[in-house]
């Protein structure tokens, strides 16, 4: 699927289809006759439920997992907003592809496929203090490749990046999605010192003067405040939307990039699970302006689909207590009264 402008997106925004409600229903009537006291298993109970709503099915499976990970350069890195150089996206390109990174040992031990993608790494984003990352036609690119990168066989999509920069681009999209200024949102992303975080902030609140309308579109504030990978989330995020596939986001960095389907449709995200709260300052701010509670919480901070690749397992075994455990009357155990 393609999105040709942004008329055609903002259409395919507005007409986001349900979740398959009786296949949840069917899930929840299994749970309830299985030899546990009800609820016991807590939010495993839940997942395995919202695996069947948004693949559409009453026998829920993780057969295809899919791990895809958005490699993007920044050109507000200019302004010293992190110790690193923009080389290093592609380096660590080049090390997910040798297999070296966090990364591929958590999809190895997820037992999900991993595709990394590239975007333009040649050519940074525009710097946005002076002017939008993007246009409108390189904003449109970028959701269209993380539209296309959807593989044809896919049970599970598990979601992250790479940038140098990208918190910072991040926390400003996320100030003009949910409000505030940039201390609010801004961490120390790859690890910048107080001077780093000030000037971090004062980037932040210069590309929000800069481009007052992002703030009241945003769509407009993924385009003028974000980045080639955080585009390509959100592309990602409406194709399995649209494909019924449910969706794993990783950190601060990715859920932002997927916000824009929450704020411009009620519901917009009800498909995408937060992997993990990182300990990236502005997660747990966001996640309360969503309305989420992430399925872990372990101090991590790295980005690259880390956190959405340790998720797996825990929906694995979900799933497997969901299918694998006896009714009480397969059991011959006897119920409650």
């Amino acid at each position: 699927m393609s999105f040709p402008d942004l008329a055609a997106l903002r259409a395919a925004l507005a007409s986001l289809p349900p979740g398959d409600e009786a296949a949840a229903a069917t899930v929840a009537a299994r749970q309830a006759r299985l030899t546990k006291p009800p609820g016991s298993l807590g939010r495993l109970e839940a997942l395995a439920a919202w695996l069947a709503r948004w693949q559409g099915r009453a026998q829920p499976r993780l057969e295809h997992v899919q791990v895809l990970v958005f490699a993007g350069n920044h050109g507000v890195t200019a302004q010293g907003v992190s110790p690193y150089s923009p080389a290093v996206t592609a380096q660590m390109v080049e090390n997910f592809s040798a297999g070296g990174a966090a990364i591929n040992q958590l999809c190895a031990v997820a037992g999900a496929a991993l595709q990394v993608v590239p975007l333009a790494l040649e050519t940074p984003t525009a710097d946005f203090t002076a002017s939008p990352a993007m246009t409108e036609a390189a904003f449109l690119q970028a959701v269209n490749q993380g539209a296309a990168a959807l593989p044809a066989r896919l049970d599970l999509l598990c979601l992250g990046e790479m940038g140098i920069g990208n918190t910072t681009a991040a926390a400003a999209m996320a100030a003009a999605l949910f409000g505030g200024v940039g201390a609010d949102w801004a961490g120390r992303g790859t690890g910048v010192d107080d001077a780093g975080l000030a000037r971090k902030v004062a980037v932040i609140e210069a590309g929000l003067t800069r481009h007052p309308g992002a703030r009241a579109d945003p769509l407009e504030a993924a385009r003028c405040l974000g980045g080639r990978e955080l585009a390509a989330i959100l592309g990602a995020t409406l194709a399995a939307r649209l494909r019924g596939v449910p969706v794993l986001l990783d950190g601060f960095a990715s859920c932002v990039a997927a916000a824009p389907l929450a704020v411009l449709a009620p519901g917009g995200l009800d498909h995408a699970e937060v992997a993990h709260r990182s300990a990236e300052a502005g997660h747990a701010r966001l996640l309360e302006r969503l309305g989420r509670t992430a399925l872990l919480d372990l101090g991590m901070r790295l980005g690259e689909a880390s956190g959405a690749a340790l998720a797996v397992p825990l929906l694995r075994a979900a799933l497997a207590c969901h299918q694998g455990m006896a009714t009480f009357a397969e059991a011959g155990v006897a119920e409650a009264p």
